[in-house]
């Protein structure tokens, strides 16, 4: 991946769990990688193509003017946050926070916190068979987009489809989206699982009626099972569902276990069923 350097700019903050930190201030070193596609700008030699680094420079030097933290950790959790948000041709980034001459009794030269944070793809998959289920996605997707860590990039229509494994209720409105998020596949898994309970999701019955019910499908290239998560979806191979609407806006998508794309799977779960 591409990238743009910014070695060593000198800043200064009020930062630190002693009061006289706090109070006085002092110097901070900040380093930062910052990834993003440069061949258009290389190719153009157009400055809107590119990230301007003397921007990226003061929007760190003023977020640690302005901002106080006991832990540089978190202001470098922050400062990542806000650059990846403010500069929407960043795909992620590597950040270090020096802190010279920490006063911690010793004789130390500085310390330092580095952590890499990006955009992640991933691919949802959305359903509601009960209420305003057309609304009930529509107000999923109104949620995602005013979280600042989600940017929702587009949504297949959405299909009517007939109830799986739990049959005796009404039909479902089915559809998939693909988002860009800060959120590692935990956290995700906690924001999707408190807008399904803002639509007054329950789990009564397993494969059973709800309002909304939201999957993360595919996470990056990542395989992921834990006791509360399995991604890729462990059963979307067989849910035409699933597939149809996702192979509308991502056909080419490869499973990284099947090794077959979404376009594939759907082939083979049609001739299944039509044999």
């Amino acid at each position: 991946m591409d990238s743009i350097k910014i070695n060593n700019l000198e800043v200064f903050g009020h930062h630190g769990v002693f009061e006289e930190e706090t109070k006085l201030g002092q110097k901070f070193v900040v380093s930062a990688e910052l990834f993003m596609d440069l061949r258009q700008a290389g190719l153009s030699d157009d400055l809107t193509m590119s990230v301007h680094y003397g921007e990226v420079c003061r929007a760190i030097n003023d977020f640690m003017k302005e901002k106080n933290y006991y832990l540089i950790e978190a202001a470098a959790e922050d400062m990542a946050k806000m650059l990846l948000i403010r500069f929407d041709k960043l795909s992620g980034l590597k950040l270090e926070i020096k802190k010279p001459w920490a006063p911690i009794g010793l004789h130390l030269e500085e310390v330092s916190v580095n952590i890499e944070r990006g955009w992640h793809d991933v691919y949802l998959g959305l359903g509601s068979n009960m209420g305003d289920r057309k609304a009930n996605i529509e107000n999923a997707l109104l949620r995602m987009e005013d979280d600042d860590d989600i940017k929702v990039c587009e949504v297949s229509r959405l299909i009517n489809s007939k109830p799986y494994g739990y049959t005796d209720q009404d039909d479902f409105l089915n559809g998939a989206a693909h988002i860009k998020t800060l959120y590692t596949p935990s956290e995700l898994l906690r924001c999707v699982n408190q807008i399904e309970a803002l639509a007054g999701r329950t789990r009564d019955i397993k494969w059973g009626p709800r309002t909304l019910d939201i999957d993360i499908l595919f996470y990056d290239n990542m395989t992921i099972d834990t006791e509360n998560l399995t991604v890729p979806h462990a059963d979307m191979k067989n849910r035409d569902f699933v597939l149809k609407p996702l192979n509308e806006i991502a056909p080419w998508l490869r499973h990284p276990v099947y090794n077959m794309t979404v376009s594939e799977m759907l082939n083979e779960l049609s001739l299944v069923t039509t044999a």
